[in-house]
């Protein structure tokens, strides 16, 4: 897919993705019921107790693939290839180490997801998504006043409104979450809980994730499925 050329509607995103070779990315594509990679469709677990098929409760995530955000979707600003923003990423990729990030599941607001166990691995990944934010900025294109206002009419907080002005994402910085989406948003704490006692159960086996390296997400169209274009290895291929 590295000779793909999208048209100027295209998103891109900076992501971490587990290896393709790893139990972490099989059981996040199959939870999800999508290969971010290959396009697949992928067979999805039913989690015992759970009186909807899984594939109901991951719609949302699903669409953006199996990852957690280190930097936002965005266009590409004026002049800036996608040639230009691969070379900035491996760049900006072999500055970076390599760590394990010990992550747990949990429930975040409405949705599931997993999150970091400690508060080490927090500021060690929050670290790898400032610096790929700082460094990729200003091929970003700026978001239209439309689409700004829009964003702004949004719940925000004083500082997180600054953000998303500065930024054009209000969740960086002291802000930044990592997390990595398991469900769409769920009204029913049942169903929240049972997705969380599996995942529990589950990640003990699949270990720390390995952060060694990024990937570079497409959404080709508005709407249309995140697709994983690149992957970007940091300067180490042993995690520490």
């Amino acid at each position: 897919m590295s000779g793909v050329q999208w048209d100027d509607a295209a998103r891109f995103a900076v992501y971490y993705a587990p290896s393709r070779e790893s139990a972490w990315w099989r059981a996040g594509s199959a939870w999800l019921g999508r290969d971010a990679q290959s396009g697949e469709r992928c067979t999805a677990p039913q989690p015992p107790g759970l009186l909807r098929p899984l594939n109901e409760l991951t719609e949302a995530p699903r669409r953006y693939g199996w990852h957690g955000t280190l930097v936002a979707p965005f266009r590409l600003a004026d002049s800036v290839t996608q040639d230009d923003l691969l070379h900035a990423t491996h760049t900006w990729a072999i500055r970076q180490s390599a760590f394990a990030l010990p992550v747990e599941a949990a429930t975040l607001g409405d949705f599931v997801a997993l999150r970091p166990a400690d508060a080490q691995g927090e500021a060690a990944i929050r670290a790898v998504a400032t610096s790929a934010l700082q460094s990729l900025d200003t091929l970003r294109a700026k978001p239209a006043a439309a689409d700004l206002a829009r964003r702004l009419a949004a719940p925000l907080s004083e500082r997180q409104r600054a953000l998303l002005i500065e930024w054009g994402y209000p969740y960086v910085f002291d802000e930044f979450r990592f997390h990595m989406t398991l469900s769409s948003s769920l009204a029913d704490a049942e169903e929240r809980a049972l997705l969380v006692a599996w995942w529990q159960a589950h990640t003990p086996a699949l270990g720390p994730l390995a952060i060694d390296h990024a990937a570079l997400f497409v959404e080709p169209a508005p709407g249309e499925p995140f697709v994983l274009w690149q992957r970007v290895s940091f300067k180490t291929d042993e995690v520490q």
